[in-house]
């Protein structure tokens, strides 16, 4: 009895402690990993070339947004990224959801697809750079290139999941392929699609990045290229988390406006349905 009694006190202790562990682990994991690395930088144990200490990264932080610099090249790197996206969302919906009426358009565009994504986009950087300049347009395109299959994807098998049972009854009923499309199969592929778009958005900024480092007078890519040629490792790490700031906060917008819009599905994050029959 005395035994049963102690393993439930045991219990109740260590769950509480269970749940600081979970909250604080990451942090400690986290704050001691930056620890190591600054007192290896400050006992020149590695190269600050290389490898620069921490604290100089978040002076180069502070410094680039005291200025306003960071800022500056930010606001042309997120419309370049942005607009590319923007782009990506309508072309790979409207395509993918053509693909899924038309059987002869889906065969015809397949071919072409399969060479544009078997094509690495980073190769066609150069290329767009010729054909659309050195300005805002080839870095738009760039990211509307690289952005778009995973919209036209997400698209395309959440049209093909749709519930086969309820496409029948509305064709029983009647309902035209239109209808049978607004009413049952676009909002059941919507959590795909936003899938879709969750990926899209970050590959939208690495194409505005990559169009950046091919030739550009502003945004954050550039900043990149002008530090590491003064060889300032300190600032190109600054760049490089703001940077990742910003990828992770798009990330997280999209997946609030996933959850505010789609709040009635009850898996959001659930893998892909075994796709059926499309509408």
């Amino acid at each position: 009895m005395n035994d049963t009694r102690g393993l439930a006190f045991r219990t109740y202790l260590s769950s509480p402690l269970n749940a600081v562990l979970r909250s604080w682990l990451p942090i400690f994991v986290f704050a001691l990993l930056i620890g190591t690395w600054e007192s290896a930088a400050r006992l020149s144990l590695v190269d600050p070339m290389m490898l620069p200490a921490p604290s100089d990264i978040a002076a180069n932080f502070i410094d680039g947004f005291a200025t306003g610099i960071y800022l500056q090249h930010l606001q042309v790197t997120l419309f370049q990224a942005l607009s590319g996206f923007a782009l990506a969302c309508v072309v790979g919906i409207c395509v993918g959801s053509i693909s899924s009426f038309s059987e002869r358009f889906a065969r015809a565009l397949q071919p072409i697809l399969i060479a544009v994504e078997a094509t690495p986009k980073i190769a066609l950087a150069p290329l767009i750079i010729v054909w659309f300049g050195y300005g805002v347009g080839s870095k738009i395109v760039l990211a509307t290139t690289i952005a778009f299959f995973p919209v036209f994807i997400g698209t395309v098998a959440g049209l093909r999941a749709a519930e086969q049972g309820r496409l029948d009854v509305l064709r029983a009923l009647g309902a035209s392929r239109l209808q049978m499309f607004r009413m049952v199969a676009l909002p059941g592929a919507l959590p795909h699609i936003f899938a879709g778009i969750n990926v899209a958005i970050v590959f939208a900024l690495l194409g505005a990045i990559v169009g950046e480092f091919m030739g550009s007078k502003e945004g954050l890519g550039t900043l990149i290229l002008y530090a590491n040629g003064n060889l300032d490792t300190a600032r190109v790490f600054s760049i490089l988390l703001v940077l990742a700031a910003t990828g992770l906060s798009l990330h997280w917008i999209i997946g609030a406006l996933r959850r505010r819009l789609l709040f009635w599905d009850a898996s959001r994050d659930e893998a892909y349905a075994t796709p059926g029959r499309a509408v």
